[in-house]
Formats: structure tokens, C-alpha cells, sequence
């Protein structure tokens, strides 16, 4: 009788222990999701380019203040509004996107100043190196979508990186600036 109770004790505090993570994925918005990038060129004027196909998942709990978000970029819909450019960008100076067809951000940690999200922590992977990045929220908000009737969370995140960290070191002794700021817009709806 004795280990009946315990067994049903047990079994009650898993299930209340699962019952209290309330961990809910949402899937990225294509069409409301961007990642783009701005670089200086020659320090005259700015560069700015964005990949235009792109999938991935949030998972967050808001309570624990945590979460998970896996982004994979196609490098081969990168968009600059020029195709000479995007080319020289997709070939293997730069993107090299027939040997390394996509890009892949996986964050798993998530910095909150009270409800609000400040920072999103996780690594980069790119021409086959992964080294780790830091997103800092300049916005993030979730809303009852009108059209959906679904959640809807996302926000806008910031960060410069050092191209040459992945192995992307064409034009740094032209003078082709070594940072690269990173904006990403992004939206994801809740399943």
C-alpha cells in the first residue's frame, strides 16, 4: 500500500510539474519575417541586402522566461535589388550558396527585463562554422492577430557581426568593412 502512495505521489507531482510549463511554439511568419544586413562600402555609402526565403520555430514560455527559436536562411535568396550583386554575393566569395545552401541561427537562451524581452542569445551557423551571437530586442510584442484570430508574437532584434569569424574574408584587404550589422524582423504564429 505504502509504495501505491508513493508511485501516485510521484506520478502527481510530475504531472503538476508538467502542467506548470506552459511552453507554446509559434511558427516564423515568412511573410513578416526579414533578415537583412547593411554594410559600409568604401565608408562612402551602405550596402544593404536581405534573404528572401526563410523557415523556422519559436518555442517560449513566458513564465519561466524561456525558450527556444531555430531560423534557417536560404543564401541563395539573398536580395539586394541588384542580381549582379546578389550573384558575386551567393558565389564562393561571399555565401558560397551552392556549397552551403543555408544559414542557420539556434538560440536557447532568453534575457528578460521583467516582461519584457531584452536579448536573445544562441549560434550562428554559416559556411560551415558556428560561433555564438548575441540579438538584442529593440522590440518584441505578442497580439491577437484580426485576420488569423491567432497569437501572433515577434519584435525586431539587432546585432553586428564579424564576417571573418565564418571564413568570409573576401574584399577585407579592399577595404570591405569586416562588420556586418544584422537586423531581423520577425513574426511567429502561434500553433
Amino acid at each position: 500500500m505504502r509504495t501505491i502512495f508513493i508511485a501516485a505521489a510521484l506520478a502527481a507531482s510530475t504531472f503538476a510539474g508538467a502542467a506548470h510549463a506552459d511552453v507554446t511554439t509559434y511558427v516564423i511568419d515568412p511573410t513578416h519575417t526579414f533578415v537583412s544586413f547593411e554594410v559600409l562600402h568604401f565608408g562612402t555609402s551602405t550596402n544593404r541586402g536581405r534573404f528572401d526565403k526563410k523557415a523556422g520555430s519559436v518555442q517560449l514560455d513566458m513564465e519561466s522566461k524561456t525558450g527556444k527559436v531555430e531560423l534557417t536562411l536560404d543564401t541563395a535568396s539573398i536580395n539586394t535589388g541588384t542580381a549582379a550583386f546578389d550573384q558575386h554575393l551567393q558565389s564562393d566569395n561571399f555565401f558560397n550558396a551552392a556549397k552551403f545552401p543555408s544559414a542557420k541561427f539556434v538560440a536557447d537562451k532568453f534575457r528578460f527585463n521583467g516582461d519584457k524581452l531584452t536579448e536573445v542569445s544562441g549560434q550562428l551557423s554559416l559556411l560551415g562554422k558556428t560561433n555564438p551571437v548575441l540579438l538584442k530586442a529593440t522590440n518584441f510584442n505578442c497580439y491577437l492577430n484580426p485576420v488569423l484570430k491567432r497569437e501572433v508574437c515577434g519584435g525586431d532584434f539587432e546585432t553586428t557581426i564579424l564576417r571573418d569569424q565564418w571564413g568570409m574574408n573576401w574584399g577585407l584587404e579592399y577595404g570591405i568593412p569586416n562588420q556586418i550589422a544584422l537586423k531581423i524582423q520577425v513574426e511567429a504564429i502561434k500553433q
